[in-house]
């Protein structure tokens, strides 16, 4: 008589919680808004090229489109409490979409700033920080830090990366295959945003990544009011004005300086723009590693020294930057891109925590105010620096005056007090 084993368990494979993959479509939507905003830095020689527009004009259209993809920020969050974050997200793609296939069709300065300015600024702004937050506070207990780390990583990251392929295809194919590109990807998202997204946990039968009890839903009403509401009381402190001025500074000296004008500023010099826009990439890549490591030390450090530091260091590479250009990506050049690339958005986490401090639950809508200041900044380095190298013939003043400024955001970083935490409202 022989022994019947009994069946061994079959064993039930594990399966991702969703909210990974919820972040996942998040982190491609961030890295596309990001790569299709920055498109404009590939495109100001070849505008100029073919149509005899001066770079303080085109500029111009990348400056609206700061604008308004750092003052659409704080208000995102109210369009996705109201229609959800798969529609608006879906929505802004499609503008992206229209914007940039437009724009092979225009004949006038004023189309490329309605279409790359506007709408391109308003649909890429609908997917900017505040995504970032809105997805990791209703999917992520648990790791949400790093999770937070990450898309804000890869996003700064979507408009570097983007850039050598859109270079080389204007290269060999002209500008307008560049804006078709850009197109036909946003639009490619646009079924991975509709199929895997979900605006809640609940939605399909889940709680948050890590949470033991449903997190509240925050409803539409008044979500618009209290945007403009924390910005009235934030306005009224000290600590705001300077986190919002070092911030705009940030801008200044990242989007919209070196991500609008580095690669005309090099070729200017002699340097293929394929090479150039290789060197903004490798920025991307170094970008990753200096904001995670950034968030690292903010839990360790003061915010305030972080940022002081971060500032005057960046300040003092920009100043040698002009020293550096040449007709090849020589060493030193490429030590810059790579410090540059450490300290790109390495702001990010210390300033999130001195508003969080400084403002308590209001913290995330202040710093999407903060963020806005960040845009405002860029914009206006934009145009400037298109303009000074229309009048002067090169870019150096632009580099020279913004290392002073981000010098200058380093001494309001060590004036900014910690404050007590306020009692939620």
């Amino acid at each position: 008589m022989t022994a019947t084993l009994p069946d061994a368990p079959r064993k039930t494979p594990v399966r991702p919680h969703r909210a990974w993959i919820v972040a996942a479509v998040a982190l491609v939507a961030l890295v596309g808004a990001a790569g299709f905003r920055a498109t404009p830095g590939v495109l100001i020689d070849p505008l100029r090229d073919e149509f005899g527009w001066p770079r303080g004009t085109i500029s111009s259209a990348v400056s609206v489109n700061l604008v308004l993809y750092g003052l659409t920020s704080p208000f995102a969050a109210a369009l996705m409490d109201r229609f959800g974050m798969r529609k608006v997200v879906a929505g802004a793609l499609v503008l992206v979409a229209i914007g940039s296939g437009l724009t092979v069709f225009m004949t006038a300065p004023w189309q490329l700033i309605a279409c790359w300015g506007v709408l391109i600024g308003l649909g890429t702004g609908s997917m900017a920080m505040v995504f970032v937050a809105t997805v990791t506070s209703r999917w992520f207990v648990a790791r949400r830090g790093i999770v937070t780390g990450v898309l804000t990583a890869g996003g700064a990251a979507g408009q570097l990366v983007f850039l050598p392929v859109l270079a080389g295809l204007t290269e060999m194919y002209g500008w307008r295959s560049a804006a078709v590109t850009v197109c036909v990807s946003a639009l490619a998202v646009v079924p991975l945003v509709v199929i895997l997204l979900r605006d809640h946990p609940e939605d399909v039968g889940l709680l948050p990544y890590g949470a033991t009890e449903p997190v509240p839903r925050v409803t539409g009403t008044g979500a618009a009011r209290r945007a403009v509401g924390s910005l009235a009381t934030a306005a009224r402190t000290r600590v705001f004005w300077l986190l919002a001025g070092g911030f705009a500074i940030c801008g200044a000296s990242t989007n919209g300086l070196v991500g609008t004008h580095f690669i005309p500023a090099a070729h200017d010099h002699g340097m293929p723009e394929t090479t150039a826009a290789s060197l903004l990439a490798l920025v991307g890549v170094f970008d990753v590693v200096g904001t995670i490591f950034s968030g690292w030390l903010t839990d360790r450090m003061d915010s305030r020294v972080l940022l002081g530091v971060y500032y005057a260091l960046r300040g003092c590479s920009l100043l040698i930057l002009p020293s550096l250009f040449a007709r090849t990506a020589h060493p030193s050049m490429l030590v810059f891109i790579i410090f540059y690339g450490l300290d790109w958005v390495a702001t990010v986490p210390p300033t999130v925590t001195l508003c969080r401090e400084n403002f308590g639950m209001s913290g995330p809508i202040v710093f999407g105010w903060v963020f806005a200041s960040h845009q405002i900044g860029a914009a206006i380095a934009a145009v400037a620096a298109g303009v000074v190298r229309d009048h002067l013939g090169d870019y150096a003043a632009a580099w020279y005056g913004a290392g002073a400024l981000c010098l200058v955001a380093a001494l309001l970083s060590a004036r900014i007090r910690r404050g007590p935490v306020p009692e939620p409202a």
